[in-house]
């Protein structure tokens, strides 16, 4: 591949962030898009720090995924994840 091929695909790659919620018996996560998913993550955490009764959750993603419905207290854990991908010119 020379040296302007090799700059045009790394000009195609494209990074995209998303929220992973981990489910209590479950053992793939809900792969969730955010216009912002580290605030989403942040608010997330904060309802699983609280020493609350459980709470329901309901999140409008942007991806495959557009809406979800969770109780807090089936959640058992969160993180956020980069993706690459190429996007064809």
């Amino acid at each position: 591949m020379s040296a302007q091929q090799n700059a045009q695909y790394n000009q195609n790659i494209q990074t995209k962030v998303s929220l992973l919620i981990f489910l209590k018996g479950s053992v793939a996560p809900i792969v969730l898009y955010f216009e912002n998913p580290q605030s989403i993550y942040e608010n997330l955490q904060n309802i699983l720090r609280a020493q609350e009764a459980p709470k329901l959750i309901e999140l409008d993603a942007l991806g495959p995924i557009k809406k979800v419905c969770l109780v807090s207290s089936e959640i058992s854990g969160i993180s956020i994840q980069e993706e690459q991908y190429v996007v064809k010119p």
